[in-house]
């Protein structure tokens, strides 16, 4: 079950360093509210597979399961409920605004997985 996969390891670095510079360089209103969080559901899974040796369904399900937590804290406003809201950390983990259409872009994320996994990059991977 545990392994290392050097090529899902260099794919989430690349996906990590894409990330942060959306985070510090784009301020539109599209690729950073929504390729971002396409992205980052990519990203979690890529992270996972490169430690986990599990089934593409098991790891890409978790990842959109856990991302649905984090935007349902969203919404009940966790980080103010715990006494959080003066952390940057918490603010940019957990998030300050609950959006329906994150969720839509975590299913397209969890999509994207899904297709290139089945039909695309995995023979490279």
């Amino acid at each position: 079950m545990l392994t290392f996969n050097k090529n899902y390891f260099g794919l989430a670095v690349l996906l990590f360093l894409v990330e942060i510079g959306i985070a510090l360089f784009v301020h539109d209103s599209f690729v950073r509210p929504y390729l971002g969080d396409v992205l980052v559901v990519i990203l979690m899974y890529c992270f996972l597979k490169s430690f986990l040796k599990l089934p593409v369904l098991t790891v890409s399900i978790f990842v959109l399961v856990f991302s649905f937590t984090i935007e349902l804290l969203q919404y009940f406003n966790s980080v103010e409920k715990l006494g959080l809201s003066k952390s940057k950390i918490a603010r940019t983990v957990i998030g300050t605004s609950f959006s329906w259409i994150d969720l839509l872009t975590y299913i397209a994320g969890f999509s994207i997985v899904i297709i290139i996994e089945k039909y695309g990059l995995k023979k490279a991977i």
